[in-house]
C-alpha cells in the first residue's frame, strides 16, 4: 500500500459521496457514504473483483481499502 494511493482513494470516495448524496456540507449520512465509497475505491484499486452484493473473489489488500475509507471519512468532515 502506498500513501499516495490511499489518499487518492479517500479523495475519490469523498467526491463520490457528494455526487451520491447531492450535498456538499458535512453530515453523518454523507460521511457514511464517503467511508463506504473510499473503501470500495481502495478495494478496486488493490485489484479486488467485486461481485453482486459485495462478495470479493480476488485477494484484497485490506489496508488500502481501510485507509481509503478513513481518509474519505475525514475529508467529508472538512468539506
Amino acid at each position: 500500500m502506498s500513501l499516495n494511493k490511499a489518499v487518492t482513494c479517500g479523495l475519490v470516495g469523498n467526491e463520490l459521496s457528494k455526487q451520491i448524496t447531492g450535498k456538499c456540507e458535512a453530515s453523518i449520512g454523507r460521511t457514511a457514504v464517503a467511508v463506504g465509497s473510499g473503501a470500495a475505491a481502495g478495494a478496486i484499486t488493490s485489484g479486488a473483483i467485486i461481485i453482486g452484493a459485495g462478495a470479493v473473489s480476488a485477494p484484497v489488500t485490506v489496508p488500502l481499502a481501510v485507509a481509503g475509507g478513513v481518509i474519505a471519512g475525514i475529508a467529508s468532515l472538512f468539506d
